[in-house]
């Protein structure tokens, strides 16, 4: 059912791999035409074009664009137990590691008298964007908000798009878990269309600094678009997982783990990557036999026979490991003997789930780690959202007179070099008598 590409006794150099290895993605320059209007109308007119847009695509328009604190109260109170209880375990776990990334202030003395103190400062307001299309995700909603929070973020609202089957609200599971957080400011606007509203704000609506969250191609695009005005935490692909695994692994396990990825979309990407013909033939029987069992089964077998998932063969255990670290898969699941030392060799991977009882549905829920992970290959050079996300590091340069006397003749030196003439007389006329 996956597509076998076979790499033993080939050169794994990463020009190769790059053009040889399955790769999805999608092409957003072309749909940049199609969105371009709605972000300029958005930026020019504000609300009243969000809610045209949205009621042009989403075929709804909510009674107004914030939903109001009674529906999110009722959205909680209207909450499963038991999903509340998920949902409410999930938070605590996600919190304590993301409390635990914040990093500290630490100071540097260069001299006597002379330091640099490096801070850390939250950004002052953050638009976070929860995506309502194929399935709902309260866990998104806890992967961007409780970074923020963790962050010291005062300022931030979630968009999601509305439903016409709620009453033109948000999904109330989305609300619900606003509500479990604390978020007061929702909006009900999905798509391009709240990018850029968050992005410009309307008259008594601010706009955010940063925007976080995944999306379709349309909402990458509106990013794309207002990056520069804002921040962004990434253009984010279809999602996808890859699995290093040799002949320890257990096949079932190995194909559940890629079917279940591949039920996200019919371009997310599952690839497995092993030294073991026996677990590649193993693996691909199990996932033909098993891949029904799921009510997504139509999504899943387009996303597993299509051009960006496969197997791929290769020699023994060190090229497999040559070949994730060129595939830098947003989800990296280790099947081997050894998985930890093995994990110690991988250098590119948004995250990395070690042994058969670390899966990557756990990571999307509830490991504690977090979610919004690099797509494409950009695990090469990017991270994924933590708490570091909203925060700006920022130093504070404190020299008193001697620290400066010292120093002076290396600053002088170097604007003469630079011919900045003017910087270097900044320092002697603390000195010396200019005029």
């Amino acid at each position: 059912m996956l597509n076998l590409i076979n790499l033993q006794q080939k050169p794994l150099t990463t020009s190769e791999l790059r053009r040889t290895l399955p790769r999805g993605g999608v092409d957003v320059d072309a749909v940049l035409p199609t969105v371009t209007p709605v972000v300029t109308a958005i930026r020019d007119h504000g609300v009243s074009a969000a809610l045209d847009y949205g009621e042009q695509f989403d075929h709804v328009r909510p009674e107004s664009l914030q939903v109001p604190s009674t529906v999110i109260d009722q959205a909680v109170a209207d909450l499963d137990p038991d999903l509340r209880a998920a949902l409410e375990e999930s938070i605590a776990r996600v919190r304590a590691v993301h409390a635990d990334q914040k990093p500290q202030p630490h100071t540097t003395e260069l001299t006597a008298g002379g330091t640099v103190t490096e801070i850390f400062q939250p950004i002052a307001r953050v638009g976070l964007y929860v995506p309502g299309g194929n399935a709902v995700y309260p866990s998104s909603v806890i992967m961007n908000v409780v970074p923020a929070q963790e962050a010291g973020v005062t300022s931030l609202v979630v968009a999601s798009p509305p439903q016409a089957d709620h009453n033109g609200w948000p999904h109330p599971t989305i609300l619900a878990a606003c509500g479990l957080l604390g978020v007061t400011e929702v909006w009900a606007i999905g798509g391009a269309q709240a990018v850029a509203l968050m992005a410009y704000g309307d008259t008594n609506l601010e706009p955010v600094d940063m925007i976080t969250g995944p999306g379709n191609i349309y909402v990458t695009a509106a990013k794309r678009l207002v990056r520069g005005v804002v921040g962004i935490d990434s253009e984010a692909g279809p999602t996808e997982i890859a699995i290093l695994a040799d002949d320890t692994a257990d096949p079932v396990w190995v194909a559940y783990d890629l079917i279940s990825q591949a039920e996200h979309d019919i371009m997310a990407a599952s690839v497995l990557i092993t030294p073991s013909a026996t677990l590649a033939e193993a693996v691909n029987r199990e996932v033909a036999a098993r891949y029904r069992v799921t009510r997504n089964a139509d999504r899943v077998a387009q996303a597993l026979t299509g051009p960006q998932s496969g197997i791929v063969l290769v020699d023994d255990l060190n090229a497999a490991i040559t070949v994730a670290n060129a595939y830098a898969a947003e989800h990296l699941e280790i099947h081997t003997i050894n998985a930890r030392a093995v994990a110690a060799h991988i250098t590119n991977a948004g995250a990395i789930f070690v042994g058969g009882f670390s899966p990557v549905p756990l990571g999307d829920y509830s490991a504690g780690s977090n979610h919004v992970l690099p797509t494409s290959g950009t695990a090469r050079f990017s991270a994924g959202l933590s708490t570091h996300t909203f925060l700006r590091p920022v130093n504070l340069i404190e020299y008193d007179e001697p620290a400066l006397k010292e120093i002076s003749t290396t600053v002088i030196t170097f604007a003469d070099a630079e011919d900045l003439p003017a910087h270097g007389e900044a320092i002697r006329a603390r000195f010396e008598d200019l005029a």
